[in-house]
């Protein structure tokens, strides 16, 4: 990895003006934490649920807008499963690639890094091979529109042994082109039981060249992102926001600059922190920790990876400078090439900051 150094030395709590959010919109971005399902845009979704009616999906815009009013992490995790049921064909899947590929162009978003769970579409019929033409097809478009794709395949962790095994096998026999990370995510709690064919699939995938980058800390506490260290060999942290119970930890993320995707409005929206005042990324910057923002599911939160940057600003007050460096940091976490980090680096120092 390049050079990991966070370049935000903290933040200064003052009012964000008009001019840190249009820097923020206008900011070139990179996205680290982002998954397929989950980035399908509300019109998308009403379109799969019409097509196939009869779920729990609704097929109306503001029943859907109530569906994603979660109680809490198990209730999203089941909606997120009914909403993945949608798709059911491959080119369901290369479409909602496309579509979040526009999203993500649209606010100045040049290299993204998303997460697919190929098991919940294997589950659905659809092969590993047209599952993976499907992901190369929309990799390929989605550049064209100006947004370069890393792709990082992920198990869903409650599904167990057999998720575990799919997911490796699919990502070591019918990877897509761009596939460049093996992830972990789902209910953390249901975990534990399975850790041994989670271990061995991971190990499996970074033999083969992939970098480790599995979810932790986010409903559980630091004993979880200790395993994904200890145990998968993360090399950057979904999440980890629990990570400041363990000074200990808190020390051994900043002295190994292990980056940890932070999203925000995800973590209120799922119930793990009771609101955006509440939520550690300010305590997090001032530790010293290597943090990025990011927006995870952003059409079932409401949100965008822009506003995501906008509510760092206006919700703990950093400046267009500390922005600035967010991204930079994001940049420098991602598993994009040398050359094009040097150009989307160059684009965020040319950007001028607002006076």
């Amino acid at each position: 990895m390049t050079d990991t150094t966070p370049s935000v030395p903290g933040f200064a709590a003052v009012p964000a003006p008009e001019s840190t959010a249009a820097f923020a919109a206008a900011l070139p971005k990179v996205e680290l934490h982002i998954h397929l399902q989950g980035s399908a845009s509300v019109p998308t979704v009403l379109e799969l649920s019409r097509r196939h009616p009869g779920g729990p999906v609704p097929t109306e815009e503001r029943a859907l807008r109530e569906f994603y009013a979660f109680r809490d992490f198990p209730h999203f995790a089941e909606v997120y499963g009914a909403v993945n049921a949608l798709v059911r064909e491959p080119e369901d899947v290369a479409a909602l690639m496309t579509g979040a590929a526009r999203d993500l162009a649209a606010q100045n978003v040049r290299y993204v890094e998303m997460t697919v769970t190929p098991y919940a579409h294997q589950m659905m019929g659809m092969p590993k091979k047209a599952i993976t033409e499907a992901l190369d097809i929309a990799a390929r478009q989605a550049a064209a529109g100006g947004v370069q794709v890393g792709y990082i395949f992920d198990i869903p962790g409650e599904f167990g042994t057999e998720a575990a095994r799919a997911t490796a096998d699919h990502a070591l026999t019918e990877p897509p082109e761009a596939l460049v990370g093996f992830g972990l995510g789902g209910i953390e709690q249901a975990r534990a039981r399975y850790r041994d064919a989670i271990r061995d699939a991971f190990a499996a995938a970074t033999a083969a060249g992939l970098h480790s980058v599995p979810h932790g800390g986010e409903m559980t506490g630091p004993e979880t992102i200790w395993e994904v260290i200890d145990g998968l060999g993360a090399e950057r942290i979904g999440h980890g926001t629990s990570c400041l119970a363990d000074p200990r930890l808190v020390a051994h993320l900043r002295d190994t600059r292990i980056p940890l995707e932070v999203c925000p409005t995800s973590n209120v929206c799922t119930g793990q922190v009771p609101d955006l005042a509440s939520h550690p990324l300010p305590r997090m910057l001032e530790a010293g920790l290597f943090v990025t923002l990011n927006s995870d599911d952003p059409p079932m939160f409401g949100t965008t990876l822009t506003r995501e940057y906008q509510v760092a600003a206006e919700t703990f007050g950093l400046g267009p400078a500390e922005l600035a460096g967010l991204a930079r940091n994001a940049v420098h976490a991602s598993y994009l090439d040398e050359a094009g980090k040097r150009a989307v680096l160059a684009e965020i120092d040319a950007l001028p900051l607002p006076a």
